[in-house]
């Protein structure tokens, strides 16, 4: 009996609970929250301790300032720059050791060639592939980052439009159709490179 009197009473506490319990309306809360009314926002520093993590100090006007410089086209440009003539001439050198026609001498082709001659002719060729690799790579970086900085987005897009553009500057001293044909290729190279780094 006293089971079935007080199921009649719970529906009736729960109406009164419920008429008593002000609704919540979202449209005021996202007033407060992201609309006119919100309160001016502190900005305050993260930091990591609070969820756990080690405590970092602040940085120093020094450190930002050299990470500023470090992200500058400038930066990058060079830093491609003397890579790409590092490995161009290590590149040139290798390329030159494996081909038997290293300080080949047309005029007398039954001449075994001296030492002195063949790393002469591994110098120049290693030389070479430096200049070219060093003009590649500070083309494609300081367009990258140019591109990347106008567009305000890091994507794969920024890589093959630096791409194209720079296939197209390389190949259009040979023509219109090699500069079509170069920024096609740069532009796909630079694609499949960048979708298997990221």
């Amino acid at each position: 009996m006293a089971a079935s009197s007080s199921n009649p009473a719970r529906p009736e506490a729960a109406r009164d609970a419920a008429e008593t319990v002000p609704t919540i309306q979202y449209s005021v809360l996202l007033e407060h929250l992201v609309g006119d009314k919100r309160g001016p926002r502190q900005p305050r520093a993260f930091d990591p301790a609070s969820l756990g993590g080690f405590p970092v100090p602040a940085k120093s006007d020094e450190q930002k300032m050299i990470e500023r410089a470090m992200e500058s086209c400038g930066f990058k440009a060079t830093l491609a720059c003397v890579g790409g003539f590092v490995l161009g001439g290590a590149f040139g050198i290798f390329t030159a050791g494996i081909d038997t026609n290293v300080g080949f001498d047309p005029k007398d082709p039954y001449r075994t060639p001296t030492a002195r001659e063949v790393l002469k002719d591994m110098g120049q060729r290693g030389m070479s592939y430096a200049k070219n690799f060093a003009i590649v790579g500070a083309m494609f970086s300081c367009t990258e980052c140019l591109v990347e900085s106008y567009r305000g987005k890091s994507d794969w897009k920024n890589s093959v439009m630096s791409g194209c553009i720079t296939g197209g500057a390389i190949g259009f001293r040979a023509g219109l159709k090699a500069g079509v044909l170069g920024c096609g290729g740069f532009a796909a190279f630079s694609a499949v490179i960048d979708y298997y780094l990221r």
